[in-house]
């Protein structure tokens, strides 16, 4: 079978990046499946790229005309300095040893820019299925794969490995000789805020030789660079940052329950003034080898170097036999004015950082249980995460400063564990709190669901309406239906404070005396949908029900705004817990508040705002194409013409009110499905000859389309003045 094989290219320059396009190269290679390479977890905060080939990443090259998140954190803050990149790409790399043998098996490795080379060494052999917890009921794009046996809130689900037709075959790549493994990898991630900032990574490697693999160690090799892609040029390659000023580190801090943390960590050296204040790591979360018998190893070196006078001991290894041994031994850490206090390179670089762990096996082959084996048609199974974090506070890098990452990474670290308190793959007396006699893993505290919500964007106002669904919820924790209130949000509204992303518009909960102690105990009656008796009713809009009404007054018409509803709980005491709310990313609706549709009779006047439009209005960017103004009191269907006072046409805009998303102009995100009034439509002051307007005064006509309508056909005029 003749199937395309991924060429997966990135090209480092001295002071740039060059992103290459991915390619498509017909191979007679042995590959059952399509390369999967658009697909990135999308519900949480950390948007991690995974492939169905063993990479990580997708190095920020344009995919179907949009460049996706590759390992960015906070991927859905509307604080452009959050938006932080952290690798292009990263991979699995398996070594294990052979009848006295080392072998490693690599998903990618520095400076291998084509497919057939030597180190990208995986093949996919399905595509990627996405399964979610998320009800079926839930308005979230994430319900329409939900399935009962789901981890998270999104599982990407998908298997490669790393030999051709049979287990000796190395489909022709120079220097590759296969441990014939497969693997099938499992990225998990959740939507809750303190859930939101990892990616768990599940591999299940399976021997499919006739060989039985000894001392097997896994390990990600990272490109990690710490990058903002707004500070100076979005997305744009040279723009933005350098992959010159990063640091690595591996935190040996002690968790609460008294382990290492063992994080492999990147940073950036300064911050970039503010715009790449992040790290980012990995982190073992646990195997079938219990622990302490696995081991976590952290490795460095610069891109392609192999020999670095400086560091002699963080070089690039370059055969099997050099990165087996990176991967089950970690780098000699050293001392002195070069290194960190933790004994690192304190010289920015272009450093790669790399964590494995092993010996991983089914069964221990010495006394001391240091070595294992994983015989024929056996499998074994290790967790990574992929963990990022704000700086907590500025200065040098601290273990004060790394505060946020440890939360983080104990959370992750937390989810994995489930009812295995003590992480030491045994069901200890008092973990098995379902009594089912397995230890279940990936159990993490619930806020209630995510409430299902809509809007209606009027003139200078927008109306939210929400469901009760979150109501009825169980705590897998307590075990206890445990809903308290609601939280109504806008976007920022005030002065200062530019990292606060919403403001609290509203809140209401439960006026039950019992829990008297929680929340303001006002009650839903202010919010409540009634009937003509007073009495508790729905709303049903688009085919779905909505029992609660919010409405903000006074926005500003042609305005980005957003509005979110979440739910919280009243906590459980017991388990320690405090009150939890659902993430108000999770149901965020954008709007540009306007006129609202005329659907009958016109009898309003066609407008336009801002009316003078005075060299710049404030909603806009900086470059010409996304200026912006307004159309205002349209019917449903229209054709907008502008002229000139000489009356030379300059452009023709159709409105479609049912479908209109402001695509047509590039100061409105079409991704984020906006809503709008439906009487109003934006035009960007380039000619239908693709050139910016110039100052002076305009005319315009706006005519009837709407067949429905008693006015169809009618033609009103206006003008409007731009100076520059």
């Amino acid at each position: 079978v003749i199937q395309s094989l991924h060429t997966f290219c990135f090209s480092k320059l001295r002071l740039t990046i060059t992103a290459l396009l991915l390619l498509f190269i017909q191979s007679a290679l042995s590959q059952s499946a399509p390369d999967v390479f658009d697909k990135y977890t999308s519900v949480g905060q950390l948007g991690l790229t995974v492939t169905n080939f063993g990479v990580l990443g997708n190095g920020w090259n344009r995919i179907n005309g949009r460049i996706l998140p590759s390992s960015q954190y906070k991927q859905h803050t509307e604080n452009l300095r959050e938006q932080v990149e952290h690798f292009s790409s990263a991979g699995l790399w398996i070594g294990g040893i052979v009848n006295g043998e080392r072998r490693v098996s690599t998903a990618i490795v520095d400076g291998v820019f084509e497919s057939g080379q030597e180190g990208f060494e995986f093949i996919a052999t399905s595509g990627m299925e996405i399964k979610s917890s998320i009800s079926s009921t839930s308005q979230d794009s994430m319900a329409q794969f939900y399935s009962p046996y789901a981890v998270s809130h999104q599982d990407l689900i998908t298997d490669f490995k790393d030999f051709g037709e049979n287990p000796s075959d190395n489909f022709g790549i120079p220097n590759h000789t296969p441990l014939g493994v497969s693997i099938h990898l499992e990225a998990y991630a959740w939507n809750f805020t303190y859930a939101d900032a990892f990616v768990l990574l599940n591999y299940t490697i399976t021997n499919q030789s006739e060989e039985t693999i000894e001392n097997i160690y896994t390990g990600i090799w990272t490109d990690a660079s710490v990058a903002n892609m707004n500070y100076t040029n979005r997305y744009e390659p040279g723009g933005g940052f350098t992959w010159y000023d990063n640091l690595d580190g591996f935190d040996r801090s002690v968790d609460g329950g008294g382990f290492t943390r063992d994080l492999s960590y990147q940073y950036d050296l300064d911050g970039d003034a503010g715009w790449a204040e992040s790290y980012i790591g990995l982190k073992v979360l646990g195997s079938t080898v219990p622990r302490p018998y696995l081991r976590s190893n952290h490795n460095q070196w610069v891109w392609t170097t192999s020999t670095n006078t400086d560091y002699p001991d963080f070089g690039m290894p370059l055969n099997d036999s050099e990165r087996y041994k990176q991967l089950s031994t970690s780098v000699r850490r050293g001392s002195g004015e070069a290194f960190t206090e933790a004994g690192y390179p304190s010289n920015a670089n272009s450093w790669l950082f790399m964590l494995s762990t092993g010996p991983l096996g089914t069964e221990p082959i010495s006394a001391d249980s240091s070595k294992w084996q994983l015989s024929p048609g056996e499998s074994v199974n290790v967790i990574f995460a992929t963990v990022a974090a704000r700086w907590n506070g500025g200065g040098e890098d601290s273990h004060n400063r790394r505060a946020n990452f440890h939360v983080n990474a104990d959370w992750a670290q937390r989810a994995f564990d489930g009812e295995d308190k003590n992480r030491n793959n045994y069901l200890d007396e008092g973990e098995d709190i379902d009594y089912d006699g397995e230890i279940d893993r990936y159990i993490l505290p619930a806020p209630p669901p995510v409430p299902n919500m809509t809007v209606d964007v009027g003139d200078q106002t927008v109306t939210v309406y929400w469901a009760d669904n979150a109501e009825d919820f169980i705590d897998p924790i307590s075990r206890q239906k445990d809903f308290e209130g609601y939280r109504v949000y806008g976007a920022r509204k005030t002065a200062g404070g530019e990292t606060a992303e919403f403001t609290l518009l509203a809140e209401f909960d439960q006026s039950d005396s019992t829990f008297r102690h929680i929340g303001y105990n006002t009650g839903f009656d202010a919010v409540r949908i009634t009937n003509d008796f007073g009495e508790p009713d729905s709303i049903e809009i688009e085919g779905n029900a909505y029992h609660y009404r919010f409405t903000n007054n006074n926005v500003k018409n042609g305005w980005l705004n957003y509005y979110s509803v979440t739910a919280y709980d009243r906590g459980d005491p017991e388990a320690n817990l405090g009150s939890l709310e659902s993430s108000p990313y999770a149901n965020r609706v954008y709007v540009y508040p306007g006129a609202k549709t005329v659907t009958n009779n016109w009898t309003l006047e066609p407008g336009v705002y801002p009316n003078p439009y005075q060299g710049q209005a404030v909603w806009e960017g900086y470059g010409s194409r996304e200026r912006m103004i307004w159309f205002t009191n349209l019917p449903r269907m229209a054709e907008i013409r502008i002229f000139t006072l000489a009356g030379d046409l300059v452009d023709v805009l159709q409105h479609d009110s049912p479908i209109y998303a402001g695509a047509d102009i590039q100061n409105i995100d079409q991704y984020k499905s906006p809503n709008f009034g439906g009487g109003e439509h934006a035009w960007d002051l380039i000619t239908q000859h693709d050139q910016a307007l110039a100052s002076g005064l305009y005319l315009f006509t706006v005519e009837n389309q709407d067949e429905k309508s008693s006015s169809f056909g009618q033609v009103k005029e206006g003008k409007f003045l731009v100076i520059k």
